[in-house]
């Protein structure tokens, strides 16, 4: 870019100056948006929000799924120098209402599917609601909010502005907002445009089926596709066949993907046929495993490039296509600009190659938590992650959660070990380990297992255990295996384990048998 940009949206601008006719978004039900289009509803959505009362740095809420209004709302509350929050469209009527409260939005925008949580969250706050469909009541139409002749909205020289507040998946229970100002998304932005070979180029067809309102899907994704004027796919939900043949359809070349979508595709006859178009393949949000990576590599013959990010960096943080080379069970190295460091629990570095507390610096992180900026980056820029790993030739390798760390007797029991230890056993589908209070050891380790269709639970809670005592210490070998037909995910394929630790204490309360 010729100058930096002091305004996110200030990208949709451009795109709508320099190439107003080429095609910028496609719908799952097959309408087209060309930049000049896209452009002049986000200038609508704007003025509407102004003339609904919305001024700068107010917040407004976006309850909706991955579809064109959640696209136009997300720029036009930034072009209105408001504040957007996108929130998880599945949330309860309670959580809702925790976060409208926690954010003090003044308008939500809601489409029908979440139009009676919504409406429910919102009885007991002043918030006004936008509805895409039919308003009710003391409601706002989406199709009056942007029946309106746009106006230019000055923008506001300030890069460090806030752009959005993105509720991270916390397990804490309490709701915890980041503030990403425009200035950390755009420097993520340019830091990925550094990457060769290239994430995204203009030629490029990217598809749009990660829920936008994860850091992942809102900045990498859409705000690549802002940053580099390519074309967007959007896709409301994924599907292992229609999003093939969405993907086949419309020719796409970049498929920035969830873990989650890997194994669903493995097993699908044409597979290599049908990815054609495809010339990248990018996974984040959480780790895939090296076998899967394996595997869908000799079916498709594509590689699938990984990285690590946090929605307090924007989020990118490391991609392998930084690395020297593609190494198994690496989240490749440091993108341009970003800096990583280890440190052990004094804060110091650890010793020769030991694993140590992951911290990060960089243009792209947050400012702290809503509303205060609490536990923002320290005063020389390094932020701590929580995340613990371990770097080798400039690459990082994840080793956990430091919150999840489980300490048995005093030893420390990284669950992530056991995990990998357990998903070997016969009929393991999928594992998730957590601690538990104990009397005796302080804490103890519990295996939540989901077997294989098919597999008998005792059967597979017996080769668990059989398997742990083959190849762990005693202390780190699960107390208790818990067989399950579901493991609780994150839209982006994460086990909350939050909600398993919180049946462990309803547990040890007596609410559970």
């Amino acid at each position: 870019m010729p100058e930096p940009l002091p305004d996110l949206a200030g990208l949709l601008s451009g795109a709508a100056t320099e190439c107003p006719d080429r095609v910028a978004l496609v719908v799952e039900d097959g309408r087209t948006f060309t930049w000049r289009e896209l452009d002049d509803e986000v200038a609508r959505v704007a003025t509407g929000l102004g003339e609904a009362g919305v001024v700068a740095g107010q917040r407004v809420m976006l309850v909706l799924g991955n579809r064109v209004e959640l696209v136009t709302s997300y720029l036009g509350v930034l072009r209105a120098q408001a504040v957007a929050v996108p929130v998880n469209p599945t949330s309860t009527a309670h959580e809702l209402g925790l976060l409208l409260e926690h954010s003090g939005s003044v308008l939500v925008v809601a489409e029908p599917a979440t139009l009676p949580a919504v409406r429910e969250a919102a009885t007991s706050t002043p918030t006004r609601v936008v509805v895409v469909g039919d308003p009710g009541e003391g409601e706002l139409g989406w199709d009056r909010l942007v029946d309106v002749e746009p106006r230019p909205v000055p923008v506001l020289p300030d890069p460090d502005k806030l752009a959005c507040l993105l509720y991270t998946s916390g397990t804490s229970g309490r709701p915890r907002a980041a503030m990403l100002t425009h200035r950390a998304l755009l420097a993520n932005l340019d830091q990925v445009a550094e990457v060769e070979p290239p994430m995204m180029h203009g030629d490029d067809v990217v598809l749009g089926v990660l829920p936008l309102f994860h850091v992942y899907g809102l900045n990498a994704v859409l705000g690549g596709v802002l940053r580099h004027r390519c074309r967007l796919v959007l896709a409301e939900r994924f599907d292992p066949h229609d999003t093939l043949d969405l993907v086949e359809d419309q020719a796409c070349s970049v498929l920035p993907l969830a873990p989650a979508v890997f194994p669903h595709w493995l097993g699908i006859e044409g597979l290599r046929e049908r990815l054609g178009p495809v010339r990248l393949v990018l996974s984040g949000s959480a780790p895939l495993s090296p076998e899967v990576v394996e595997r869908f590599t000799a079916a498709t013959g594509l590689p699938v490039h990984q990285g690590y990010g946090l929605t307090e960096a924007a989020p990118v943080v490391t991609s392998t296509l930084c690395s020297s080379e593609v190494r198994s069970g690496s989240v490749g190295a440091a993108l341009p600009g970003v800096e990583l460091r280890l440190v052990d629990d004094r804060g110091e570095s650890p010793e020769g190659e030991d694993a140590g507390e992951i911290q990060v610096r960089g243009a792209n992180l947050f400012s702290g938590y809503w509303p205060d900026g609490a536990d923002g980056p320290d005063e020389e820029g390094w932020w701590s992650t929580g995340d613990i790993g371990f770097l080798d030739r400039g690459d990082l390798f994840l080793v956990d959660r430091l919150k999840e760390l489980v300490i048995v007797s005093g030893f420390n029991v990284y669950p992530s070990e056991v995990e990998d230890v357990v998903r070997d056993a016969d009929g393991v589908l999928e594992v998730a380990v957590i601690g538990v209070d104990d009397d005796e050891t302080g804490e103890a380790v519990v295996a939540y297992v989901r077997p294989a269709p098919g597999a008998d639970p005792g059967e597979v809670a017996a080769a668990v255990r059989a398997r742990c005592e083959q190849r762990l210490a005693r202390f780190k070998q699960p107390s208790r295996v818990e067989v399950v037909d579901e493991l609780p995910l994150t839209v982006t394929g994460k086990v909350q384990k939050g909600r398993l630790r919180g049946l462990e204490r309803r547990r040890a309360m007596g609410l559970l048998e």
